[in-house]
């Protein structure tokens, strides 16, 4: 397990890139699966990571599990380098659909001030 304050910084860290709230990640869960001829169950909506993320984002930090804290250091690591104006291709912006979407799926909406 992680120590306090390794804990209390990746807490932060997690909060700040997942600037969407359980509730507009559940529903872009939901609308990402949702199509014509098959609509997932509002609770299976999303990718496990989504889900995960929306769990997480559920939970008070004393009640973390280390699959939490994995997902977490996962999700960090991911937003920060999808989002570093260095890694990214110049032809890409927060505006690229695609991008934007992938990232929402994990709770980062990129044009979210």
């Amino acid at each position: 397990m992680t120590d306090a304050l390794e804990l209390d910084a990746l807490w932060e860290d997690f909060h700040r890139v997942v600037n969407m709230t359980s509730q507009e990640l559940a529903a872009w869960l939901r609308v990402r699966d949702s199509d014509e001829n098959a609509e997932a169950l509002p609770d299976e909506a999303g990718t496990p990571t989504g889900q995960h993320v929306l769990a997480i984002l559920q939970k008070r930090r004393t009640d973390l599990t280390d699959d939490d804290i994995r997902v977490m250091h996962r999700v960090v690591d991911t937003v920060t380098a999808q989002t570093d104006p260095e890694n990214e291709p110049e032809a890409e912006d927060a505006g690229d659909t695609r991008r934007r979407h992938r990232l929402m799926t994990i709770g980062h909406d990129p044009l979210k001030p």
